[in-house]
């Protein structure tokens, strides 16, 4: 069978990579072509376009780059016809993803999604497109399925959570051994620095990160450097704060890491399944985060949060993102007390994503429903 995916970002570049290889088990005579980036052309596929190309965070940088954003989106169909695949899986990235799966389903191409767009969380009418655009989707998150099937009426696969089969992948490193090879202080725990992947939230985020890290001296922060974005990008923080920085490198440091502070995003989950205490971050372009004010209507941004239904963790959002109150909460999970609860909560979490095997189950489920239809 012929596949086509589309992932627009790092996290979905991981999870694509994972499903490649989950799909040459279950169709032995696989041809892939995707959109993602290193880990899904190292997993297989053939990538027609990086992640790095098409990474815009907030409503007003979207506008900005919508002549590249249209460019992009006529070149993936012309592609798509050229390929001529059995079936198209769209991983996330759902701004996109919809537009051209809206065009595929039209054109007569089979469609299916893994990992939902999050329209439980903003614009839930796009319900309407999804129904008449996908054949089948595959969700990732235990309140999805209760979402789409007894709310909206549209039957869905709940499949378990990718990041659990990708971390316990994640080969074990020694803490020891790891400091040393980064030249890091042997001695002094590390605090996890993740300011996001993209240009714009790292600029914003980093700079407060870095604002509290004089006031624990006891500890050494680490930023965990995106593979999206080069060296040159973080010279300017680097130098301003002396903090080392290890690129493409996070599940590691994840690993070794005492806490951490982590921007909103599957981040926030990844830092959870491998049980460290965080303090979750948001700061966006002022006008962008006032349009989010407007259609975002949950309780919580991370997904630990969403998925647990109570505050597990701390939420600093805009405003409240600041120096003061990041220092008073990051002392806050450092106290023995407060990590034992967080803790607690973390293992219940895990719990409730289902176990392994989420890339393997969809890879199964897609090829199945493509022998049936022959």
């Amino acid at each position: 069978m012929k596949y086509y995916i589309i992932a627009g970002e790092a996290s979905g570049d991981l999870h694509g990579s994972n499903l490649i290889k989950a799909l040459k088990k279950s169709d032995v005579e696989a041809t892939i072509r995707c959109w993602g980036g290193d880990l899904m052309q190292q997993a297989g596929g053939t990538l027609v376009k990086h992640y790095k190309e098409l990474a815009f965070m907030g409503f007003l940088e979207v506008i900005i780059n919508l002549p590249t954003i249209f460019k992009n989106i006529a070149f993936c169909k012309q592609d798509i016809i050229n390929f001529n695949p059995d079936v198209l899986i769209f991983i996330d990235y759902s701004g996109f993803n919809l537009r051209i799966a809206k065009w595929a389903r039209q054109e007569g191409f089979k469609t299916s999604y893994y990992i939902a767009p999050q329209i439980w969380a903003s614009r839930e009418g796009r319900i309407n497109k999804i129904k008449s655009s996908i054949d089948e989707m595959y969700v990732t998150l235990p309140f999805e399925k209760e979402f789409y099937e007894n709310k909206h009426n549209f039957p869905v696969n709940f499949v378990g959570h990718p990041l659990i089969d990708a971390i316990q992948n994640t080969p074990k490193i020694d803490a020891l051994a790891f400091k040393k090879l980064y030249n890091l202080d042997v001695e002094r725990p590390i605090i996890a620095l993740l300011p996001g992947s993209r240009k714009q939230e790292v600029s914003k985020m980093l700079t407060v990160m870095l604002s509290v890290c004089t006031e624990f001296k006891e500890y050494q922060f680490v930023i965990a450097g995106a593979p999206s974005l080069d060296l040159d990008f973080y010279s300017p923080f680097l130098k301003k704060s002396q903090i080392k920085l290890i690129s493409n490198k996070t599940y590691e440091l994840l690993q070794v890491a005492h806490a951490a502070l982590v921007t909103s995003g599957t981040a926030t989950l990844e830092t959870a399944l491998f049980k460290v205490p965080q303090v979750v971050c948001y700061k966006g372009n002022w006008i962008s985060y006032q349009i989010a004010k407007q259609i975002i209507t949950l309780k919580y941004i991370s997904l630990v949060n969403l998925i647990m239904d109570k505050e597990v963790v701390k939420e600093l959002i805009q405003d409240q993102m600041n120096t003061k109150n990041l220092s008073a909460e990051l002392r806050n999970i450092l106290n023995p007390d407060q990590r034992a609860i967080l803790l607690k909560n973390y293992d219940e979490l895990e719990k409730k994503l289902g176990g392994q095997g989420a890339s393997q189950n969809t890879a199964d489920l897609i090829f199945k429903k493509l022998k049936t239809s022959i």
